[in-house]
Formats: C-alpha cells, structure tokens, sequence
C-alpha cells in the first residue's frame, strides 16, 4: 500500500529536442506515478532479436557498415554527450538453417533473401564456414558484450524433412520420427561446432518454430507440427544433449500468436501448450526434462489490438502460465503485422514515431500484463518494405545503405536500460482526462531504478513520481521522439516534462 503521508516525491526530467527543459509549461497535464517496490512481478531474461535473413549478406558488406550496424543493434556505450551509442540487445539470436541456400532455385524458396545455408552437407559432413556473414554478427555481438545467445530453426535440414525441402506440403509434419534422432545429433554437431569456431555458446537452442503454421507456400523455410510430434522431437534433443553433456536449454513452443499457449485454438492438437507440455500427468508432458528450459515462449503477432482485447488475452496467458510453478513466458518473435484493426498497417517501411509508438505499447503490455520476462524482436535487420526491421538496408547482396528505424530506438528506451535480472515492480499512473494515458512500467536492479514512460498522445504531460519509504536518487533521461534518439538529458528542475508523442527512460539509484 502507498501511505501518502510517507511518500518521497521526486519529478521526472526528460529532453525535448536535445535540450534540459526543467519546468512544465502552462499547457501540459499533471499526473502522478506511483511506485511501489514492494509489490513485485516478473524477473527480466533479456531483450533480444533475430539475425534471420539479412544478415548472412549484410555480415559480407564492407567492414566499416557492418561494425555501424553491430554497433547500433549491441553497444552498450555512450556518444560525447552521454547519449547510446545503440541498443544494447542482451540475447541474439541465431537462424540454424536447413540448407535451402545450397539447393538454389531447386529449394522451392524463389527469394534467396529468404533461404538459408546449412552446416550440414550431403554426405554428412560439415562445412563450418558456411553461414559466414550470420558467424560474424555473432561474435560481433559477443565483443559488444552480448551476453545470451539463441540458436533457432525454422526447418529441420533438408537432409532429414520428408520432401527434401525446407518447407512442407500441405500442411503436413516434414520430418518422420525415424529422423528425429538425426535432426537432434545435429543440433549437437551445431552447438559445439559453433562455439569451437567462434567461442560463442547457445544458452538456448529453439528448434521448433511457428508449429501452427502449414508453411506450404515456399514463402520461407518453415515445419508444421502438432503438439504430440513436438514432443517427439524435444524428448529426441533432450536424450542426446543429456548423453553428450551439452547443456544448452531447450526453448519450447514459438507459438504463432499467444492464444495457442491457453486455448485449443483453431488448429487441432497444436494448441493449449503450457498444460500439454508442462502439467505433470498430461500425454505431451516434457516440463520434467533437464535440458528443456522452464520457459513456454510464443509470438505476439495478431493479438495486439485493440487494447481491449490485447489486454484480455494477455491476462489469460499470464493466469495459465501461473498455473506451473517456476514457469516463464518469453515473447519471442514480433514485428507489426496486419491491420491491427486499423490503429497502423504493418505494410510499408515506417521510419518515424508512428511506428515506435505502436512497438513500444506492444512491449509495455507484454510486459505488464503477460508478465513476458523476455522480449524479442523479430528481424533485427531488414531488405523488405514492411514494418519488420530495426534497421532496413538495400537490399545488395555485396553493399548498400541502411537505415536506422525510431523503432530501433523505442526498442533501446527498454533493452539498453532494463538489465537482466531487473524485477518489474508495481507502477500506477493517475487518473487522466488524455484519450491517451501514459503508459508506465518501472523495474530495478540491485541498487538501481529503471522507468520507461511511453506518451502516445499529443499534449506533453508532467510527471510526478511517488514512492513509499524508498529514497531514489534520479540521474537521467533518454528520449526517443521524433527528432531524438535516446537522448540523453540530466534530470533537473520541480516540474518536468514528459514530450508528447514520445518514450523516455529514467534512471536513478536507490539509496
């Protein structure tokens, strides 16, 4: 409970074009936030994203773009002014692929953009150089400090997949359980290999993704499963990472939107993941497995908006995850796709606020209401004209421009700040007139505060900030605005400013 009568007050500093504005002017609301780091939620994992597919050309492009571009997707420090040099990503993730690359046009899959290479040859033996521009982020990530590493497949090798593609016919599983084994000695012959070559470990290996999905379009590579056949395929990973002693955790579900984690669904024996694989008795159960990690994760796509029903939905999952003990929910994979019932088009590139705005809400919610511990990107680089990428290039196989999104940036208002290991706490904001309230989310960490403060209306408003029986001392402010990019600001001032249609971050220590 917040006991007014004890309450520290402390006012909000932000930028508002690169400036230190330390009073509020006459036409922005009053609001207050309040904070109480006694009521907690959700341990923090990693904010992350995915190297799939632009980066096996873009990891080839001239040495001086490609170390720009891992600097704004992984560095942790700061320009002159104390503003971020990027984002600090803290997990990245790697696309295993199945070999659709070395097939060619014979692989189904018309846009090489979106084929990949394999490991594996068809003799059996492994190339290691192969995936040579997706080795190099990774290990760029690495000397930027990445910490978390993720090795993910959208399709078993063609080697192994029933058709001898990379993607499926009709819907139907691609992979037969007499190559289950196979598939997982692979993954094996990956993990090590990988880390030998580039002293890089997968924490995490995802082998399944999207499962819901008939991936018969050669859109992409992609395997559908149900849920019987997942667990196949996981007790198969878990037997050979157990007996070569790897201990890479297996991530399960990828689920293609959240409602298949808590609902049937519209696909059947493809839904109500968290009860088949994690309750104790059920046919599909994996939950007791020592390789597979304590984590159902899926992917956000399709159930953002509205609000509304956003909201709903989210609240379901995190009750059903609550049923386990120990589980967590990780978001991983989104980018803004379809309508969303017509609040922003996930057709063409957006550059701007637009689409960080409508990012940053995504994650605010996942966060607060799914209680999601991790939250990861989908494509942290991309060729296409879709709101998909952090950054967007050329799309040139040998060199190009690219072009860095305030989506990149409203994803850096969380992933640089909040750290591994933070706990969200409780954070309420009062009562508004706005037909857009703030949205607010606070996390700490040891001995420090981080808020992220996210302001889609068009008036700027001021904040308050109050705490019960907890001294914090503020220290800064990163906006991300139109015109700014995490600018850094010190916080000053009795009453300041929250810019309209913006995302600031604060950060303070607590005393």
């Amino acid at each position: 409970m917040i006991i007014k009568s004890t309450i520290k007050k402390v006012l909000l500093g932000a930028a508002v074009l690169g400036l230190n504005i330390p009073f509020a002017n006459s036409q922005s609301k009053e609001v207050t936030i309040d904070i109480n780091f006694f009521k907690t939620y959700q341990t923090i994992s990693n904010f992350g994203a995915s190297d799939a597919w632009s980066c096996q050309f873009v990891g080839n492009w001239p040495d001086d773009k490609r170390n720009k571009i891992a600097d704004l997707l992984f560095s942790r420090e700061n320009k002159a002014d104390g503003s971020p040099k990027g984002i600090g990503l803290s997990l990245w993730r790697f696309n295993i692929g199945a070999g659709s690359t070395q097939q060619g046009n014979e692989s189904g899959i018309k846009d090489e953009w979106r084929r990949a290479e394999s490991f594996l040859n068809n003799d059996g033996s492994y190339s290691w150089q192969n995936q040579g521009g997706q080795m190099w982020f990774l290990k760029a990530a690495k000397q930027r400090g990445v910490k978390q590493f993720l090795g993910f497949n959208n399709s078993p090798p063609v080697q192994f997949t029933i058709n001898g593609k990379a993607y499926a016919n009709g819907g139907k599983v691609n992979i037969a359980p007499d190559k289950y084994d196979a598939y997982a000695t692979f993954l094996a012959k990956v993990v090590k290999g990988v880390e030998q070559i580039s002293k890089v470990k997968f924490d995490y290996v995802s082998p399944i993704n999207e499962p819901q999905w008939d991936w018969s379009d050669g859109g992409q590579e992609g395997a559908p499963y149900n849920n019987t056949e997942i667990a196949g395929v996981i007790k198969a990973i878990n037997k050979e990472f157990v007996n070569n002693k790897i201990n890479s955790k297996i991530l399960v579900g990828e689920a293609g939107s959240i409602n298949y984690l808590f609902t049937k669904g519209d696909k059947p024996g493809k839904g109500s993941q968290i009860t088949d694989f994690f309750k104790p008795g059920s046919a599909d159960y994996i939950g007791d497995l020592p390789s597979v990690a304590k984590t159902i994760s899926a992917h956000s796509y399709f159930s953002t908006s509205p609000m509304a029903s956003s909201v709903k939905a989210r609240k379901a999952l995190a009750d059903s995850v609550a049923t386990i003990k120990g589980l967590n929910f990780w978001q991983s994979e989104y980018c803004i796709l379809g309508d969303n019932a017509g609040e922003i088009d996930g057709n063409k590139r957006d550059l701007g606020i637009d689409a960080a705005l409508y990012l940053a809400s995504v994650i605010h919610t996942d966060l607060t209401v799914a209680n999601a511990s991790a939250w990861q990107w989908w494509t942290a680089i991309s060729a296409y004209d879709y709101k998909d990428g952090l950054i967007y290039i050329d799309k040139n196989k040998t060199d190009g421009n690219f072009y860095a999104s305030k989506m990149l940036w409203a994803m850096g208002n969380y992933s640089r700040f909040v750290k591994p290991g933070a706990v969200r706490v409780d954070a309420q904001v009062s009562s508004s007139t706005e037909d857009k309230p703030l949205l607010v989310s606070a996390f700490k960490n040891e001995k420090s505060l981080t808020i992220v403060v996210i302001n889609p209306g068009n008036n700027d408003v001021t904040a308050a900030l109050h705490m019960d029986n907890v001294k914090v001392q503020l220290i800064a402010s990163y906006l991300t605005s139109q015109t700014d990019e995490l600018k850094a600001a010190k916080i000053t001032g009795d009453k300041n400013v929250i810019p309209a249609r913006s995302i600031v971050t604060l950060t303070g220590i607590v005393k």
